[in-house]
């Protein structure tokens, strides 16, 4: 059965989620089990993006500081966190098959679901500060 977007967007957010109380373990292991385990699908875009967001967290983590009003990312709550680093590395390396409004759309909806009410309006700002950096800086 092929999962879609949003579900395999949700399985990627789960993963980064599970892997801020597992962070001395294997990224690769928490991956597999996970799959065997939760019966994550094995889906080139959940394989990619969640390997990529760990690939490039410093990265994503220094975007997210310098827009984040003061919040270090490690005072984010977990879960913002993770739907945080999810839609800011959307927006670096998944641009050509995802518009920026899509990946911080459905960034807002997983907030929605898994985080609480007031983080919806700190998570939102953050990313569309963010992609204003990010489009600012393609136009430069």
């Amino acid at each position: 059965m092929a999962i879609n977007r949003y579900e395999a967007r949700q399985a990627v957010f789960e993963l980064l989620f599970e892997t801020e109380f597992r962070r001395d373990e294997d990224h690769q292991a928490i991956f597999d089990t996970s799959v065997e385990h939760r019966e994550i699908e094995v889906d080139p875009y959940i394989q990619d993006t969640y390997f990529g967001v760990l690939a490039h967290l410093e990265e994503i983590d220094a975007l997210i500081n310098r827009h984040s009003n003061g919040w270090k990312t490690s005072r984010i709550s977990k879960v913002s966190r993770s739907i945080l680093r999810l839609c800011v590395y959307e927006m670096l390396y998944c641009r050509e098959e995802i518009p920026e409004s899509v990946s911080l759309n459905e960034a807002v909806e997983l907030c929605k679901k898994f985080d609480e009410d007031k983080a919806r309006s700190f998570v939102n700002g953050v990313l569309n500060s963010v992609k204003n950096e990010i489009l600012g800086a393609e136009n430069a």
